[in-house]
């Protein structure tokens, strides 16, 4: 039976259907690998142009952050170590001669400087470094991807990539890019939401918890923050679904057994490295005073990245603690998007709860005291009640503010195939739609887009240090001491140290240590606590002048070099190269050599 209108049968019988399901089915799947491809390639793209800078220019480095790159680097090269030498991969004596560094306690990201090794071995710190950056925000828009188009929207590729994109790059993202790998590396992160996920099939309970459970350490040795950010934003979103969906509660036994076997299972595996984290030689209680208080700026919600196509760096300064900490810069047009988002969907339980996460995560990170437009309001934050509890006074409160990346993504993912489904239910209303779905998504999403981050160039390794001239100074056990040693604001002997395979250990270092001075009660502290010469090279460093020089000051310099075991003093390229030569002659009596494109003092004779 046909209509005048009709281009055919009205009926079809049910082989014809079903040959047409069949068909369609195959379109699905060709069509949905060739959009597989062309998203990871737009993930690939986003990627590198991020890190364009230093992939054109072989001696560039970060420009806003070089002392996490160079700890960075020292840590790729403590990787490949564990892995030639059979190191101990948990503390190093590598550097802060002659201590050691609690490596649990910092940023040693073993998950990923273990298989990087033959990069490290071959080309070199820097390209792993690169490469681990790069890679890393690569991975981690994949992996949301292929978990929203697979796992929590199925089929729905178009808002997968859009989601995707926006976990990847937004503006927090491409802000910790500025030598935060670990922290950009968020891959492990969907997995750990599908295997959690999975843990609610019935039968599967021991092969879905041991699963689980290896994903989980793989994000401990990338970075604990996050994990426990992601274990947090899993326990809200699910108990909000099992409250919504009364369908759910029958899986929770088979639920609550995977879970089980991945906590003891990640338990047993972590045990001995977290024991070494906490109790450990080198372990601290709790983050400085001063980074505790790194807060997030009400404002900054409403303001623009200088990372952002429409950011700069005088609009956000003031707003953040520096450039790497840009958590929570979305701009009003998106902030706007996503509270219509939230009404919109409301009926959608997962979307509810994952706005009182959001919202949880935007209180907690406004730190121990309210913040508005760069100054105080005097109205205190709920962190203050939280931030000396054991665990959470090691957490930076303004990342809290980095969790809400992820879940404005899923957001944007949900709203996206909610407008598909009403694109498909009113077909004669579908160009409308769209018009006004690309005009919102344009005005909240393009000032956001990422620019490439700005590098500068890096000081060339000194041939001193390539060439392997410091080994005879070394011997039995000796240091090297630099000028100035390193901290916070000068860590290029950690990019040294690392050049050599970690060969040369280094006296002091870029690290987060405790402060056993008495009072400190062990508080975190960068670097190793002041000794006199220490600070008296700070001194010159950040003035350009030389503090007076007496007999005491010659006898602790003395004292503080045999402590340090150091076998050879080393001064490269410094704006104050000049006055740190002077003092360091001075407190020595020993007058340097240039060697290698550095001043050199050889001082065995009086470290005995």
């Amino acid at each position: 039976m046909t209509t005048p209108d009709s281009d055919g049968p009205v009926e079809q019988s049910e082989a014809g259907k079903a040959t047409d399901r069949v068909g369609r089915g195959r379109a699905r799947v060709g069509s949905g690998w060739r959009n597989d491809v062309a998203a990871v390639a737009s993930f690939a793209a986003f990627g590198f142009w991020v890190t364009a800078r230093m992939w054109l220019n072989p001696q560039d480095g970060i420009r806003d952050n070089p002392t996490d790159m160079a700890q960075f680097q020292w840590m790729m090269a403590h990787g490949a170590r564990v892995v030639t030498e059979l190191a101990y991969p948990f503390t190093s004596d590598r550097m802060n001669v002659p201590e050691s560094v609690n490596l649990m306690a910092n940023t040693s990201v073993l998950s990923v400087s273990l298989p990087m090794t033959p990069i490290t071995l071959l080309f070199g710190t820097r390209a792993a470094f690169l490469l681990f950056l790069t890679l890393g925000m690569i991975a981690t828009a994949t992996a949301w991807y292929f978990l929203l188009s697979r796992v929590v929207l199925p089929g729905a590729r178009g808002p997968a990539w859009l989601g995707a994109t926006f976990c990847a790059y937004a503006p927090a993202m491409v802000s910790h890019a500025n030598a935060h790998p670990n922290i950009v590396s968020q891959y492990v992160v969907p997995l750990i939401i599908w295997r959690t996920l999975r843990l609610a099939e019935p039968g599967r309970w021991l092969r879905n918890g041991l699963l689980l459970a290896l994903v989980i350490v793989w994000q401990a040795f990338l970075n604990l923050e996050i994990l426990l950010m992601t274990a947090i934003g899993l326990g809200v979103v699910i108990v909000a679904m099992a409250l919504a969906r009364p369908g759910l509660r029958a899986r929770i036994r088979p639920f609550s057994a995977g879970l089980g076997v991945a906590a003891v299972v990640s338990a047993v595996l972590l045990a001995y490295p977290l024991y070494v984290q906490f109790y450990g030689p080198g372990a601290y209680h709790g983050l400085p005073w001063l980074i505790r208080g790194y807060s997030t700026d009400l404002a900054s919600f409403f303001a623009y990245s200088r990372e952002s196509l429409a950011g700069d760096a005088r609009s956000a300064t003031g707003l953040a603690k520096n450039p790497t900490e840009e958590n929570s810069f979305f701009g009003w047009p998106l902030v706007i998007l996503v509270v219509a988002l939230v009404w919109w969907l409301r009926r959608n339980a997962v979307v509810i709860g994952l706005a009182v996460l959001g919202l949880l995560f935007a209180v907690l990170s406004l730190g121990r005291e309210v913040r508005f437009d760069r100054r105080g309001t005097g109205v205190p934050g709920p962190w203050a009640l939280l931030e000396d509890l054991p665990i959470l006074h090691s957490v930076v409160p303004t990342r809290w503010a980095l969790a809400i990346t992820p879940i404005i993504g899923l957001l944007l993912a949900y709203g996206a195939e909610k407008v598909r489904e009403l694109a498909a239910r009113y077909p004669d209303r579908r160009s409308q739609i769209r018009f006004a779905t690309v005009t919102g998504l344009a005005m909240a999403l393009v000032p956001v887009l990422p620019t490439p981050l700005p590098t500068k160039r890096l000081e060339p390794t000194p041939g001193f240090v390539t060439s392997g001239a410091w080994r005879p100074y070394l011997a039995g056990g000796r240091s090297v001491v630099t000028l100035p040693l390193p901290d916070t604001e000068y860590a290029e002997p950690l990019r040294w140290s690392a050049d050599t395979g970690l060969e040369m250990p280094i006296a002091r270092g870029y690290f987060l240590g405790p402060d056993n001075r008495p009072g400190r009660h062990r508080v975190a502290l960068f670097s190793a606590p002041p000794r006199p010469t220490s600070s008296f090279f700070g001194t010159i460093r950040r003035t350009g002048e030389v503090p007076p020089i007496t007999e005491r000051t010659h006898r602790e310099a003395v004292e503080d070099l045999r402590y340090w075991r150091a076998g050879v003093v080393v001064l490269g390229p410094h704006e104050h190269a000049d006055a740190l030569r002077t003092g360091m002659t001075e407190l020595t009596g020993i007058e340097p050599e240039h060697v290698g494109g550095v001043w050199v003092w050889d001082v065995r004779p009086l470290t005995g």
